[in-house]
């Protein structure tokens, strides 16, 4: 019988392993070429592992959870129809919690006609989500209501039975929850944090959290649990300093509202803010090149980077956050710019990243503007050394300077914020660098072409 390998395939120069977050093929499903047999995940990245040929899914070699390192063999397909079938599971599910069940072809009709008893809907869902909803009495239009965790928003077994849990229970934390929290908080967690400076093993207690009637109980998701890491380990590692300047952008303001139109037509692209403010970060950076720095694990070196690598932090449909990174920035004009960052802004949105897409930036641009506010005092995203937050533009009356004296008009005005790493960046150094950034913004052309 001829077998096929399926390998992790590689998905970037830095990327070394992958973890298998969901098997979409069971043992014995049929596989179509590039239709998708396995979700896996890397650092922020979600992405999905088509199958290079068609057959039956014979063998899994990894569970749900596994780590696999790339080109490693984690499936096994038979290109030939008569494929052995899987082994059933040899428990029943019981107390409600339903086990996932090894679907083989010689089920596919049963599978078929459970599918056909129920409502339609332009939503995927797996067998195996079907198989709940219709055991728990769950109803096609409660099933389009529920929050998806997978990838694309799609609905995983967790979510159906978090939903169940949720719907006897009002959507609250039962009694027995709050027992079992309150026990295992009774005694506050400790945590090493170990560095090579002599601060080494610094011992953190995370203080007790009660939990009272009433309360939701949310399990933080795999993202969200990334972002809280890298968030304490960037304030662990790096004394933060902030600074503010406030830059008149009036005059990017008109010249974007006098070329928009005319850029979309043309590029087809539609030109926002955030390209704009990265040109000016580029500029400035060049005459501060020591901000474009990191600093060593050993705190005794700084690296000085050669390349101007400008990460966007963008926010996704879920509430959580990404930093995907142009690459060689310095390179790109504004029109390359734009492109850039409207195509890495989608693909974001969309979960298409690129494992090296969100690695090897040297500075971050944050636009906290986006949500209506007018400044912040971002997180360093590390190893780099500072990051810049752009506020929402709001017109105010400022005095302005004319050959016939002092004047006050209306103007569009914006506060720049740097956040940055006091270990290598004094405020002399942020600051200058940070007011240099502002005198490029207020310095645009209006008259510039595009």
């Amino acid at each position: 019988m001829a077998q096929q390998e399926i390998t992790m395939p590689k998905m970037g120069e830095s990327v070394m392993e992958a973890t298998i977050t969901k098997w979409v093929k069971n043992e014995g499903d049929y596989v179509k070429i590039d239709e998708t047999i396995v979700e896996i995940a890397t650092d922020k990245v979600d992405s999905e592992v088509p199958s290079p040929v068609e057959g039956y899914l014979v063998k899994k070699l990894y569970k749900e959870g596994d780590v696999v390192q790339v080109g490693k063999p984690f499936a096994i397909l038979s290109t030939e129809k008569d494929a052995p079938v899987s082994e059933k599971p040899s428990t029943s599910p019981t107390n409600g919690e339903i086990k996932k069940t090894e679907l083989v072809e010689s089920t596919a009709s049963q599978v078929t006609s459970t599918a056909s008893t129920t409502e339609k809907s332009s939503r995927f869902y797996s067998p195996l989500v079907k198989t709940i909803a219709k055991k728990e009495g769950i109803s096609m239009a409660e099933l389009d209501q529920i929050q998806g965790s997978g990838l694309h928003g799609r609905v995983t077994k967790n979510d159906v039975l978090n939903y169940l849990e949720k719907r006897v229970s009002g959507n609250v934390a039962t009694q027995k929850e709050i027992q079992t929290f309150e026990k295992e908080i009774a005694q506050p967690s400790k945590v090493n944090v170990t560095s090579s400076s002599a601060t080494s093993n610094i011992e953190i207690k995370r203080p007790a959290v009660p939990i009272y009637p009433g309360d939701e109980i949310i399990e933080m998701d795999r993202m969200r649990k990334l972002i809280a890491d890298h968030m304490v380990m960037s304030k662990h590692v790096s004394p933060h300093v902030t600074s503010f300047v406030e830059a008149d952008v009036t005059n990017i303001v008109l010249w974007r509202e006098k070329v928009k139109k005319q850029f979309e037509k043309r590029e087809n692209q539609k030109i926002t803010y955030t390209p704009i403010f990265i040109e000016c970060i580029i500029k400035a950076l060049k005459d501060f090149p020591m901000i474009n720095v990191s600093v060593d694990e050993t705190q005794t070196k700084i690296i000085k980077r050669k390349n101007i690598n400008i990460g966007m932090a963008t926010a996704l449909p879920n509430g959580n956050l990404i930093v995907p990174v142009i690459k060689n920035a310095d390179e790109k004009n504004l029109i390359g710019l734009t492109k850039a960052v409207n195509d890495l802004a989608q693909r974001a949105r969309e979960n298409k990243l690129q494992p090296d897409e969100i690695q090897g930036g040297t500075f971050t641009l944050t636009n906290v503007g986006n949500f209506g506010n007018v400044m912040g005092t971002p997180i360093i995203n590390q190893p780099q050394v500072a990051i810049l937050a752009t506020g929402t533009i709001k017109k105010k009356p400022a005095v302005i300077e004319t050959p016939q004296g002092d004047m006050i008009a209306i103007r569009h005005m914006m506060f720049l914020s740097l956040s940055y790493d006091h270990r290598v960046v004094d405020g002399s150094l942020g600051g200058s660098f940070l007011r240099r950034v502002a005198d490029y913004l207020e310095a645009w052309d209006v008259n510039r072409e595009i």
